[in-house]
Formats: C-alpha cells, sequence, structure tokens
C-alpha cells in the first residue's frame, strides 16, 4: 500500500492531499530515510510524520483497504510522540 493512502486509511493525517503533501516536503520517513507518496509500506516498516511541533513515530502493523474508526488502532503500533 502507498504510504499516503496508508496515512489517510489509518486516519494519522486528515486526507490523502494532506499526507502528499507531507511526503513532498520530506516530512515523512520510512525506516530513517524521507519517501514520496508513492513509496509502497510494507509490515514492519518503522514511519516518522513530523508536526510542526513535534513528531509521530509508529510501527505498521497491518495494510488494509478499509477500517472502521474502531479498528484503527490494530494498523499501527506508537512507538514515540
Amino acid at each position: 500500500m502507498r504510504i499516503d493512502k496508508f496515512l489517510k486509511v489509518s486516519r494519522i493525517l486528515k486526507r490523502r492531499s494532506v499526507s502528499k503533501d507531507a511526503c513532498d516536503a520530506d516530512r515523512v520517513f520510512v525506516n530513517g530515510k524521507a519517501v514520496k507518496p508513492s513509496y509502497k509500506l510494507k509490515v514492519g516498516d518503522v514511519v516518522t510524520v513530523k508536526f510542526g511541533t513535534g513528531e509521530l513515530t509508529f510501527k505498521v502493523l497491518s495494510l488494509q483497504e478499509h477500517v472502521k474508526k474502531e479498528d484503527v488502532s490494530s494498523l499501527y503500533e506508537i512507538i514515540g510522540e
């Protein structure tokens, strides 16, 4: 699954266009490397998203196309904030 779609499906970022913009601005890192929106995410990858005031680091546990709001936490495990 593409990183921009995962960030939207997992509700870490609100819209896919926002996810794309974050990747283009080098604010999304997978395993320590800045990635483009088309990067193919894999289970076990460690993702860091930098926000204006801080950053969120999480490990990908599952890749699913559609997830209910209640089940979002099954997609990733937060490592650091």
